[in-house]
């Protein structure tokens, strides 16, 4: 395989939504695809309803760190609602000793390679630079710079290549990251080297507030081969389809050819972050429409037409959800807020003179407020 649904520019042809691969309709029908299917081939019932109950758990967790941060206990968050098939389908694809890099809306990933409640919010709470032991999770610390994380995650890969073993990498990365230097960069030292890993652009249709088409006047995925990088283009709200995409990506990463490319076409229900307003640059219509290809609806409809949908099932999975997020609220207003000095703590392994001068510079500044608030 080399490229699967990708279009070539045309005059009149820019971001064909359609034009992707896909097992699942947006009404829950199955489909076939022969690049797709034979990846597929042993999922189960048993699996499809473990996939669902990721992707509403997930979305549980997206609501209580939005509710959370409205009530001043988060300071922002990057919610993810209607990229749930995206983030778990390629998360849950991937081994236990593979290796994540992820952006900072990727919570999915986080949840699906096993941090527990405070992986999802002690950083954004702003009380800790890492909300988890990157080695425990086989995953890095989200990445807040704009596609930074894909340099990172070549790196790392090219470390599993001098250690000779059969690990992959993933990095993710939205659609506006792909006009930024590191993310081309990665893909040139990627390919240059045969490195193991995985990019998941996951195509959201914005860039903040601007929309995808100003920035890629053809499909995302079609750059990827202008750098010897095999590409697919798949429809980011069809966790079956995803989960076979990422498996086939894997499969070409560990076995010694080289990085491999996902553009998981999707749709940000929300903001950008808690700071954004999107009613400012889009309309409701377009995302109703939207709203219509719901990755979780689309995949209960499915397995209600497989009579493996009902009332118990769906009760389980709504109390699983619940008791994930109130451990999430209460892990979070157990915090106690730490001292602002210590945002210097563990910077470095050693100490040094110069951090040592920025620690007496920030005191006196800190001590500034409290002179202030005493007149």
């Amino acid at each position: 395989m080399t490229m699967v649904h990708t279009l070539t520019p045309t005059a009149d042809l820019k971001q064909d939504v359609d034009d992707v691969a896909r097992l699942l309709t947006a009404e829950g029908e199955r489909i076939a695809d022969r690049d797709l299917d034979p990846w597929v081939a042993d999922v189960d019932t048993a699996q499809l309803r473990d996939l669902y109950r990721d992707m509403v758990v997930l979305r549980r967790i997206d609501a209580e760190g939005m509710a959370l941060q409205r009530q001043g206990q988060v300071g922002l968050w990057a919610p993810c609602q209607g990229q749930e098939a995206t983030q778990i389908g390629t998360a849950r694809a991937m081994r236990a000793d593979d290796f994540a890099f992820p952006s900072y809306r990727e919570t999915g990933v986080t949840y699906a390679r096993g941090a527990g409640p405070e992986g999802y919010i002690r950083a954004w709470r702003g009380e800790a630079h890492s909300s988890y032991d990157p080695h425990e999770v086989g995953a890095a610390i989200p990445q807040i710079i704009i596609g930074a994380q894909t340099l990172h995650a070549v790196g790392y890969a090219m470390g599993i290549q001098r250690d000779g073993t059969d690990q992959a990498v993933a990095t993710w990365f939205g659609d506006g990251a792909t006009s930024q230097g590191d993310v081309n960069e990665a893909m040139v030292f990627a390919a240059s080297y045969t490195a193991p890993v995985v990019f998941v652009c996951t195509n959201n249709q914005y860039a903040i507030s601007e929309p995808v088409g100003v920035q890629a006047a053809a499909p995302i995925a079609g750059r990827a081969p202008g750098f010897g990088i095999p590409s697919m283009r798949v429809d980011g709200n069809d966790v079956l389809a995803v989960t076979a995409a990422m498996r086939w990506a894997l499969d070409h990463a560990r076995t010694g050819q080289g990085p491999a490319f996902i553009e998981a076409v999707t749709y940000r229900m929300g903001p950008h972050t808690t700071s954004d307003d999107p009613t400012r640059y889009r309309d409701k219509d377009e995302v109703e429409r939207w709203r219509r290809r719901d990755p979780i609806a689309r995949l209960e409809a499915y397995l209600r037409s497989q009579d493996a949908f009902d009332d118990e099932f769906a009760a389980a999975v709504a109390a699983e959800s619940d008791e994930v997020a109130a451990a999430v609220r209460s892990t979070c207003l157990a915090m106690t807020t730490a001292p602002a000095l210590s945002i210097l703590d563990n910077v470095y392994a050693e100490p040094h003179t110069g951090l040592e001068d920025e620690k007496t510079w920030f005191a006196a500044y800190l001590d500034g407020f409290a002179e202030e608030s005493a007149r």
